[in-house]
């Protein structure tokens, strides 16, 4: 069953339309990468309202709706309200703006609700990966492990940070990634207690560690993982911190499986490094879903009752930070199963020192 077709017959308790409007989940749906269009969909049918800049490629592209192209979008859309005989309409409130709401209250002849119900359906089909989906993310994932390869070469003493990250994204750019997933964090030295530290012209220095996060995307998948390494013979405290979250990371590796929380999963990490007397140290969560975007459901923070579930996606990224000294973060991504998983990463993670 495709994606559309999935949410098609998952309306009945919600309403009798949803409108998308989001980018990232107009593709999800529709498989048509595009800046504007609109999404309706009823019980039996879907319809991508599209401009004259996208409707030849949607026509071509798009899977699963009947492509229209769009020159009076709300009277279009009233008109598919009453030929499908529609009395309520959600929106994606999650991504849909106070003003487009707004106007879709006004200008549309059915009731439009502004709960989150449709939302999260959207959220919940695309936290269940396909097969498909998920061969996307690997194929991802195994660009950014070859970049990851390529950069152990490329980085020595001197190089900075900001050449570090240009060099890994050409990379990747260049060996048939999409795009990158997101801006790619290259620290170095004391920089790497900053989590989401941003690369800078600092040069790398012997006895440094250098804590790269980033990732590839194919086909809209994202890939994300995060290595620590020595350029230099670290010290003792740095061998320290590092098994620390080494040792947390597997354990919390070991526990992935369906059926147990976010909560529950961060926690065996967390506990782990507490009783290390570095709790404090670790202030994010152990980690998130990830697909079409790098960040969505399920997550597993403590804060997170979120159930994971056979073929959702989520990261394993504990982390010790010490300010004005160093940080260590060591980040698999996995595909649940129901006794266990299956880990998508497989870059060396034991510490590597060039």
């Amino acid at each position: 069953m495709t994606h559309i077709q999935q949410l098609m017959n998952s309306l009945n308790d919600i309403c009798d339309c949803g409108i998308i409007n989001d980018t990232v989940n107009r593709r999800y749906f529709t498989g048509m990468k595009s800046s504007d269009g609109t999404l309706v969909v009823f019980k039996d049918k879907a319809y991508l309202i599209i401009d004259f800049r996208y409707i030849e490629k949607a026509k071509r592209t798009a899977k699963g709706c009947e492509v229209i192209l769009q020159n009076r979008l709300y009277h279009q859309i009233n008109e598919l309200i009453t030929m499908h005989s529609a009395s309520s309409v959600s929106v994606d409130t999650e991504t849909c703006t106070v003003d487009q709401l707004n106007n879709y209250k006004t200008a549309l002849k059915a009731s439009v609700s502004s709960d989150n119900r449709f939302s999260r359906l959207i959220r919940k089909l695309r936290m269940i990966k396909s097969q498909d989906e998920i061969d996307c993310i690997i194929a991802a994932q195994r660009i950014a492990e070859k970049g990851f390869e390529h950069i152990l070469d490329f980085v020595k003493e001197g190089k900075t940070e900001r050449e570090v990250q240009l060099e890994l994204d050409y990379f990747m750019l260049s060996h048939g990634a999409e795009e990158i997933s997101f801006d790619t964090i290259a620290l170095s030295g004391s920089n790497t207690s900053l989590p989401h530290g941003v690369p800078s012209d600092k040069p790398i220095q012997k006895g440094e560690f250098v804590l790269l996060d980033f990732g590839a995307v194919v086909n809209g998948y994202h890939s994300d993982m995060t290595r620590t390494f020595c350029v230099g013979k670290p010290n003792e405290k740095m061998h320290m911190i590092y098994d620390i979250v080494l040792k947390a990371q597997l354990a919390a590796l070991n526990t992935v499986r369906s059926g147990i929380s976010g909560r529950e999963l961060d926690n065996v990490a967390r506990e782990i490094i507490c009783k290390e007397g570095f709790g404090n140290n670790f202030g994010h969560s152990l980690g998130h879903g990830v697909g079409m975007e790098i960040h969505e459901m399920p997550y597993a923070s403590p804060s997170k009752e979120d159930i994971l579930h056979e073929n959702s996606i989520v990261t394993v990224e504990p982390g010790i930070y010490l300010e004005g000294e160093f940080g260590v973060r060591i980040e698999d991504f996995v595909v649940v199963k129901n006794n266990g998983c299956e880990n998508i990463t497989k870059a060396e993670k034991q510490l590597i020192i060039i």
